[in-house]
């Protein structure tokens, strides 16, 4: 995907594997141990591109399995910046993500007609805000749009956190 677009215009993977391929990971290790720490101090946002971004959740859209991919339908995913409470919900509510739409599970014969396509919102500085490194971005990504990705599947909050994608 170039990444010139804007946050906001729908993702559409291209190729077959993620653009980028993740680091091994090593062990953090504390100075006590031997090692260094060279994460950012705790509340401190880690800094990403937009663009960068991006890219991380183009790469996780890559590591949806091919059959799962192919069953999605009608479905865009976007990037914003922050999600914005709704009226009556808790001001101080943070979502890293989320699904609006109709599951596949509930929808009939009816809802092709003129049915707008779903919509996937991944939200760049909660994500931003929780993490230390690049790398716990791209894991947090990919968490994030598989568990969005679920509830396209009809697969609700209780049963994904069972599973350990809450």
């Amino acid at each position: 995907m170039p990444a010139n677009l804007p946050p906001g215009l729908p993702i559409v993977p291209e190729g077959d594997l993620p653009s980028s391929k993740l680091p091994a990971r090593s062990p953090v290790r504390s100075p006590a141990e031997g090692g260094t720490v060279d994460a950012i101090p705790a509340g401190t946002p880690f800094e990403m591109s937009p663009e960068d971004f991006e890219e991380a959740v183009s790469d996780a859209l890559q590591l949806i399995p091919p059959k799962a991919a192919s069953a999605m339908d009608n479905v865009a995913i976007f990037i914003e910046d922050d999600y914005t409470p709704q009226p009556g919900e808790d001001p101080e509510t943070v979502l890293l993500g989320l699904y609006e739409g109709v599951p596949l599970t509930e929808r009939d014969s009816w809802w092709e007609a003129g049915s707008l396509p779903d919509r996937i919102t991944i939200f760049r500085q909660p994500i931003l805000d929780i993490c230390t490194t690049r790398e716990e971005v791209i894991d947090e990504v990919a968490i994030t749009v598989v568990h969005e990705i679920a509830h396209h599947f009809g697969i609700d909050d209780d049963r994904l956190h069972e599973l350990g994608w809450g």
